[in-house]
């Protein structure tokens, strides 16, 4: 399991803020940034999206764990 300093842990945080950062924009301004540079379901928007789903889950197992250990 990856943890919070690691290459994939820095990564997944990386995603996880792109994708935030899209949704605020969709949210706020009906603005896709993703679709708008890599174009509307093209596959390289697919495979951002991908990208940052997957983050989500590896952050996800990282969260588990260090709610285990905290004290």
């Amino acid at each position: 399991m990856a943890r919070p300093t690691s290459t994939l842990g820095a990564i997944s945080l990386i995603l996880l803020i792109i994708g935030g950062l899209n949704w605020g924009l969709v949210g706020i301004a009906n603005f896709d940034l993703v679709a708008a540079i890599f174009g509307e379901g093209s596959i390289l928007s697919r495979i951002i999206y991908i990208l940052v789903g997957l983050a989500a889950l590896v952050a996800a197992a990282m969260f588990t764990r260090l709610v285990r250990v905290a004290p």
